[in-house]
């Protein structure tokens, strides 16, 4: 695997818990907190997975608004980048992980390759601008209403974009 790096923005917890466990089942030791990344530190990671939880009405966690533009601000051409987001497919089933969607929004035309989409199936959710073409733009969790079945859905992610990595 090249040099990897998970970068996550968490208010409660939840998405650095999400972000360890990726980290360990991936055997990645660089995990950064995204309200303390520079852009000099993400020029030097190949791989960057991304991590938000969604907050308001469909907003990335609140680091993520700086830390976007940092990690933006480095050269993104040719990284291979995967994404990881949290949500609330009950109580805000009308914008399930958007926060994941609008930095897959940022992320576009940076020349970085998104990889790690993730079929809907499965998920009860009403809306999400986190999904494109049918499918999540990356590994889309609700470890509150659905913790039963978030580490079969984080292996089946890992699965799936290891050998992209």
């Amino acid at each position: 695997m090249k040099k990897t790096v998970i970068i996550y923005g968490s208010s409660t917890g939840t998405c650095q818990g999400i972000a360890e466990t990726i980290a360990g089942k991936l055997g990645v030791s660089d995990i950064l907190d995204v309200a303390k990344v520079t852009a000099a530190q993400v020029a030097g990671y190949d791989n960057l997975l991304l991590g938000t939880s969604t907050w308001g009405a469909g907003d990335m966690q609140d680091d993520w608004y700086g830390g976007i533009k940092e990690i933006k601000s480095a050269n993104l051409a040719g990284k291979t980048v995967a994404l990881f987001g949290c949500g609330d497919s009950q109580s805000y089933s009308d914008t399930y992980c958007d926060g994941m969607g609008e930095i897959y929004r940022e992320l576009q035309g940076t020349g970085c390759n998104i990889i790690g989409a993730v079929p809907t199936d499965g998920y009860t959710y009403d809306d999400s601008t986190a999904v494109v073409d049918g499918k999540f733009v990356g590994l889309a969790l609700d470890d509150v209403n659905e913790s039963d079945m978030t580490e079969a859905r984080i292996d089946a992610w890992i699965e799936a974009i290891k050998d992209s990595l």
